[in-house]
């Protein structure tokens, strides 16, 4: 399953599932993306589908393993990974080293077990209000599910699952 970054970040107003499967098309990609965040309908970690959560490597877009599976990101240690494997874009940037992410942080909207924080997700993620909170997480500190809170106006990376396994 890959996982991969929108070419450009955005605030807590956003439109993320359609620019997962827009962007994913544009680069060649034939299966579906859906946005790694939890949202009014769906907790993040049920965003795979079931049968593949548990046997399929969650990897970046050069295939390189950021995880041994779905399930193992929602263990509770907040989706620990290895800083040392890039996270690319759809357009094949490392978002780690390139300037057009500003600040290393995703959002994500969820506790560190992937279940959605009603009270920190931008509004089911339809407000770049200043007053407004989301769940994000810093990068640097190898976590995808860091529980940091920050405005939903600041501008932050938003990544893409794989949602299916097409072969």
């Amino acid at each position: 399953l890959h996982l991969v970054a929108l070419n450009f970040p955005l605030s807590g107003d956003m439109r993320a599932d359609f620019q997962c499967f827009r962007q994913a098309q544009l680069a060649g990609l034939t299966s579906t993306f859906r946005a790694f965040l939890s949202s009014h309908l769906q907790d993040l970690a049920t965003v795979v589908r079931k049968t593949d959560r548990q046997h399929l490597p969650v990897v970046n877009l050069q295939g390189q393993t950021l995880f041994s599976n779905w399930e193992s990101i929602f263990d509770g240690n907040g989706g620990q990974f290895n800083i040392h494997v890039p996270i690319y874009s759809f357009d094949g940037r490392n978002v780690m080293t390139d300037s057009s992410w500003p600040q290393k942080i995703i959002w994500h909207g969820s506790t560190a077990n992937g279940i959605r924080l009603v009270s920190n997700y931008c509004e089911a993620w339809h407000t770049a209000d200043m007053g407004a909170m989301g769940q994000a997480s810093p990068l640097n500190t190898g976590k995808l599910l860091d529980q940091k809170v920050y405005s939903c106006n600041n501008q932050f990376i938003v990544l893409c699952i794989e949602n299916s396994f097409v072969s």
